[in-house]
């Protein structure tokens, strides 16, 4: 999706799921910034669980290293 069409969609889903209990799988992890809780799986495990924010600031955290990761990603595109 092109950045306006993705920023359309999230600001639907989010006044949708306003007062419920959403899971969302998300590839792009600027989708689930505003998140209550995020799980970070690996193997089947979940290994860290938090805020976007709180997950970011664990030093050799896995989800540190995956947001690192597409940033970089993105910034090379």
């Amino acid at each position: 999706l092109d950045a306006e069409s993705e920023s359309l969609i999230q600001e639907a889903l989010e006044r949708v799921a306003k007062g419920r209990t959403v899971l969302t799988i998300a590839h792009r992890l600027s989708t689930i910034r505003k998140a209550s809780q995020i799980a970070v799986l690996e193997h089947g495990q979940v290994v860290e669980l938090g805020t976007y924010e709180a997950l970011v600031s664990i030093p050799d955290g896995v989800f540190k290293k995956l947001v690192e990761l597409q940033t970089i990603g993105l910034a090379a595109a």
